[in-house]
């Protein structure tokens, strides 16, 4: 919550002067704050229930079942759960880097003079959590199939550290990739003068452009998510922590980089422990 609310204040800062950061910073600010201790509750009660549900596999390694069907629930009820899980994640991990950006489209609808700014707002964030939305149901539909095969197959499970690590070392070559760059600028930069228009619909678009980039600059970094585990709290943390350093910090190109040489180190490090 601390770092949260000095990024708030630093968006603050660099806000355009006509903005009203009073009564409307209060408000944004406890809107947030709610919204992200309800997501955190919600991700950490969820996690301890999966937790308990992982199937240890052989290669020493455990198969979560957050995405598989429990007793007499389905394929559609588990995606659907899975979506509303994962959605819980996406908006305690990726609202302490968004809330400035929102924060800053905020103080320029308040400069064009914008009825009804937070309602923009909102809708713009809707916009842009439907996006990791789709992303969540995606990968619900996939992770059922995989862990359906890979239950039916146990000789393929003992590939699947090798596999992780070399998705670990390749995350960790794409910090430094000129498409990684791209997005993320296109992230940091998010929301212009242009978008400051009256219809609610041109404010969902908004959400979702910047949700589409951000979901291709994070492509990487959930690549390393569902490695280490979708229910492990530890590697959301250190995810949340490498997302909110490459957009916030003061240093931003070297915090992406400083990320993409550990990821690369603990990949190694696992292709090494997994080939021994």
């Amino acid at each position: 919550m601390l770092r949260l609310t000095r990024a708030i204040a630093g968006a603050d800062r660099d806000a355009p002067q006509c903005a009203h950061p009073g009564r409307a910073g209060m408000r944004f600010a406890a809107g947030i704050a709610l919204l992200f201790a309800a997501a955190v509750a919600v991700t950490v009660l969820g996690c301890a229930a999966m937790a308990a549900q992982a199937q240890p596999m052989p290669g020493g390694w455990a198969l979560s079942t957050a995405a598989m069907p429990m007793c007499g629930q389905g394929v559609p009820g588990a995606v659907h759960a899975f979506a509303v899980m994962w959605l819980a994640m996406m908006v305690a991990m990726m609202l302490p880097s968004l809330a400035p950006t929102l924060w800053r489209y905020r103080s320029m609808l308040d400069c064009a003079r914008v009825r009804h700014a937070d309602r923009r707002v909102a809708v713009a964030a809707a916009g842009y959590f439907a996006t990791w939305l789709l992303v969540g149901i995606a990968l619900g539909v996939l992770g059922d199939a995989a862990g359906a095969a890979l239950l039916r197959r146990p000789a393929w499970s003992g590939a699947m550290p090798v596999v992780g690590g070399a998705v670990v070392l390749l995350a960790g070559v794409a910090q430094f990739s000129g498409w990684k760059q791209r997005h993320l600028a296109w992230c940091t930069a998010a929301f212009t003068p242009d978008d400051c228009v009256v219809r609610v619909l041109d404010a969902w678009r908004s959400g979702v452009r910047l949700g589409l980039h951000c979901n291709a600059a994070c492509a990487n970094l959930t690549a390393v998510l569902l490695v280490f585990g979708l229910m492990d709290l530890r590697a959301m943390l250190l995810v949340t922590a490498a997302i909110t350093a490459e957009r916030l910090a003061p240093c931003a190109a070297q915090a992406r980089k400083g990320v993409g040489i550990a990821l690369v180190g603990v990949g190694a490090g696992l292709l090494v422990q997994a080939l021994r």
